[in-house]
């Protein structure tokens, strides 16, 4: 397999090329990838996100840079900058220890381990949806938040992906899409993947989840993860752990969704998930195609974590490629 074709990824011909996430919905444009350095970037404003599809761009991009005139020195260093591009989504070390990991640090043996990995998370994707499925009811009003789609892996997604595959098989439900502040994953990604599959959705603010639950408009929960500990407890989009808290106020099932190269056996549990801090201005305005706007004052403080910690304790349970790990409490 030489060629690979994702929602948001595209190999062929020694290609590589991401879609633009950060201009979606309006404008669907592939970027080339030149290089090592020019991933990083992509990755780091999010243009290529998902802790799935990280993984396998850098993977592919490290593949690309092999094949080049370098030597197995430079093939290291960068490796090692692509593997620290962003530290909460555990795919991406995962996915760069594993080309390390492989005989022969040339550019065909590299290619050939990037693409074994993006087939294998094709096969983990359709196995997550296929656990998830016996766990959604027809007619089931389901929350997510952020992105879990095809946009974030090389298959049909995760959480959301799972979502996508009940309602293709014939499961009528309504997914409730949380728009996902600051950066809109929710609003701008999520909600362009469920209108592509036609999906029936509604979204709405983050800030509505819980009187959504109040009001019995939600059945259950579902939603990604960008690394699991050792004992369940899981990084996701922050925001997450405030929904999972209001779900078990409310006696929601929710589910975290992920395939096991989200899970990191050296991290004993949440609190010790490095969590990604980004830049304020994602907090002090916004701007897209329609330009940048600025709505808070100059000089005010910022708190902008990426990611918040959901302990396993709070949640139904975790939904592998292997089975699901079901919560005791």
């Amino acid at each position: 397999m030489t060629t690979l074709q994702a929602l948001g990824l595209s190999y062929h011909a020694g290609v590589l090329c991401i879609l633009d996430q950060t201009l979606l919905p309006e404008k669907e444009e592939w970027v080339v990838v030149r290089n090592p350095e020019h991933m990083i970037q992509l990755i780091q404003r999010l243009a290529v996100r998902g802790a799935p599809l990280i993984g396998i761009a850098a993977a592919l991009a490290l593949a690309n840079f092999a094949k080049s005139s370098v030597d197995v020195c430079q093939i290291q260093n960068a490796a090692k900058a692509l593997r620290a591009a962003r530290p909460t989504a555990v795919n991406l070390m995962w996915a760069i220890d594993r080309m390390l990991a492989t005989p022969h640090l040339d550019g065909e043996n590299l290619l050939q381990a990037a693409l074994q990995m993006a087939h294998e998370d094709k096969m983990m994707c359709e196995a997550m949806a296929e656990h998830a499925f016996a766990l959604i009811e027809d007619g089931d009003q389901i929350l997510t938040v952020c992105n879990s789609g095809g946009l974030a892996t090389v298959g049909v997604g995760t959480a959301l992906g799972a979502l996508i595959s009940a309602h293709q098989r014939g499961k009528r439900i309504h997914v409730y899409a949380c728009e996902t502040r600051p950066l809109l994953q929710g609003a701008r990604l999520t909600a362009w993947e469920l209108a592509k599959a036609g999906v029936p959705f509604t979204l709405l603010c983050d800030s509505a989840a819980a009187t959504a639950m109040q009001q019995k408009k939600i059945s259950s929960c579902f939603v990604g993860a960008d690394r699991i500990a050792a004992n369940g407890d899981f990084a996701n989009k922050i925001g997450t752990y405030a929904l999972a808290l209001a779900a078990r106020f409310h006696k929601i099932p929710f589910y975290a969704v992920a395939p096991e190269s989200t899970c990191d056996p050296e991290c004993p549990s949440g609190a010790s998930i490095p969590i990604e801090e980004r830049a304020d201005h994602e907090v002090l305005g916004v701007k897209g195609s329609f330009g940048e706007v600025q709505w808070a004052p100059p000089g005010a403080s910022v708190f902008n974590p990426a990611f918040d910690v959901t302990p396993f304790s709070l949640v139904s349970g975790v939904i592998l490629n292997t089975g699901i790990r079901y919560s005791s409490t």
